[in-house]
């Protein structure tokens, strides 16, 4: 599908410039841009160009919020067309969907998420999709070690609104700064996407930082972690000219069938395993795909490799607790080598996620990668039972 990814803020303007940096020439990702009211942090970016990113907000004077979330509310109100027009280089109207990222606790970008949402659903027919990272339960506690106690947005590179792009040249990693507005920024903003966008992916930052670890220590990590997620859904029904053509075609409306159009939340697993790239010389093997010479694979280490990945991508950390493993709707997308892509080991593994997950409803696809080294699993789950993390931070507001 047809993917234009819109950066929000710090943190989702980090996550758009990683995905330029790493998948600019993935035929899914139709367009990329970052919008900031700090000037600092949007020439921080290195791989998205200038005509792509966007200051919005003079009232700003060209830097963060301080965490002002109704200052981030009026500037997205005042600017959301202005923003929408910023998009028009990259043809808009031609993506299938629109994915907006953003830090959930902060306020330049958590403030004017909810306004452009509702101005890209006035302007397309594609959904638009939120994918916001949850301030970790740190941020808001008073510093007792004498560290930075800031509610602003903080400079360029400061993990202030969500998951932090590593800094050049190994630099040390900044501290966890003092916020104590993001959880009940965080709460406020999730209530406003839901109503707005077709479909929410929390991003749990809590739960993928290690113990000992702080926000600062993790940031590259948090941000390759959500990146890869958003290009293994995302990514997982293009592939270039030339290539092997899904058994299973996976497009835009089968994401949109998976997660629903009322804003409800959904959760990304996902999981790799290595594998040994198939004898193409053999006239016996697999025969998956109809090649006049089908590679060679053991069945045994194929069913193997699916059944592993699968249950990996859905017991293992998603971008959110998903309490159970329950959902009400699910979709796989399992990829690889065509050779390993053994089509009964796939349908096993969809038995077992339904039983798994109590869902009838369960959607999938493939992906074959002819030069592949590795089987993966892309598992979303939507309707689920609210995650004890975002009962945690709406209660901050009740």
């Amino acid at each position: 599908m047809r993917l234009h990814v819109i950066g929000l803020g710090g943190a989702g303007g980090r996550i758009a410039d990683r995905l330029a940096a790493d998948r600019g020439g993935d035929p899914f990702l139709a367009g990329v841009h970052a919008f900031d009211t700090d000037i600092d942090a949007l020439g921080a970016l290195d791989a998205l160009g200038e005509e792509r990113r966007y200051r919005f907000g003079d009232a700003a004077g060209g830097d963060g919020l301080g965490g002002d979330l109704h200052a981030g509310r009026r500037l997205g109100d005042a600017h959301a067309s202005e923003l929408g027009r910023a998009l028009d280089d990259q043809r808009p109207s031609l993506a299938e969907a629109f994915l907006l990222v953003v830090g959930l606790g902060g306020a330049a970008g958590a403030g004017a998420a909810p306004a452009l949402a509702e101005e890209l659903s006035r302007l397309y027919d594609a959904p638009v999709y939120a994918f916001g990272f949850l301030p970790t339960p740190g941020e808001t506690e008073e510093p007792d070690d004498g560290g930075p106690a800031s509610a602003s947005d903080g400079p360029a590179g400061a993990p202030t609104d969500g998951a932090d792009a590593a800094g050049p040249g190994g630099d040390p990693a900044p501290p966890t700064l003092h916020r104590p507005l993001a959880e009940r920024n965080a709460a406020r903003t999730l209530d406003a996407l839901s109503d707005r966008c077709a479909a929410v992916f929390p991003f749990d930052n809590a739960a993928w930082i290690r113990s000992r670890e702080t926000l600062g220590d993790a940031r590259g990590r948090l941000n390759e972690v959500a990146a890869e997620r958003i290009a293994a859904l995302f990514g997982a029904g293009e592939t270039p000219d030339g290539t092997e053509t899904p058994q299973q075609v996976l497009d835009a409306s089968d994401i949109a069938r998976a997660v629903g159009s009322d804003g409800e939340i959904a959760a990304i697993g996902h999981a790799t395993q290595a594998v040994d790239p198939p004898d193409s010389g053999s006239r016996f093997g697999l025969g998956l795909f109809g090649s006049d010479e089908p590679a060679e694979v053991d069945t045994s280490a194929a069913v193997s490799a699916i059944e592993t990945v699968i249950r990996k991508a859905t017991r293992g950390k998603n971008t959110i607790e998903v309490a159970g493993g329950r959902a009400d709707r699910t979709l796989l997308v399992v990829g690889g080598p065509p050779a390993w892509l053994n089509r009964e080991a796939i349908a096993d593994g969809r038995r077992w996620l339904a039983d798994e997950t109590g869902s009838d409803a369960i959607l999938s696809g493939d992906a074959p990668v002819a030069d592949g080294d590795a089987v993966s699993a892309v598992v979303i789950r939507s309707g689920l039972d609210e995650p004890e993390r975002i009962r945690a931070i709406r209660e901050t507001i009740e």
